[in-house]
């Protein structure tokens, strides 16, 4: 079965380089548990003050 995906990888021009290359991506990205809270609340009122009205 290895062996079948093998040659399809090949076909398909999936090269092992590509494989290692989203497995590092995976290892980077996927492992991080982000804490998006803070995006709850709209970007506008995150944002400081530009203008002050006098």
């Amino acid at each position: 079965m290895k062996q079948l995906q093998k040659w399809f990888d090949r076909l398909a021009g999936i090269s092992a380089e590509e494989y290692s290359r989203l497995a590092q991506a995976h290892a980077i990205f996927a492992e991080r548990q982000r804490d998006l809270s803070h995006l709850e609340t709209p970007a506008c009122w995150r944002r400081r003050q530009q203008i002050s009205i006098a």
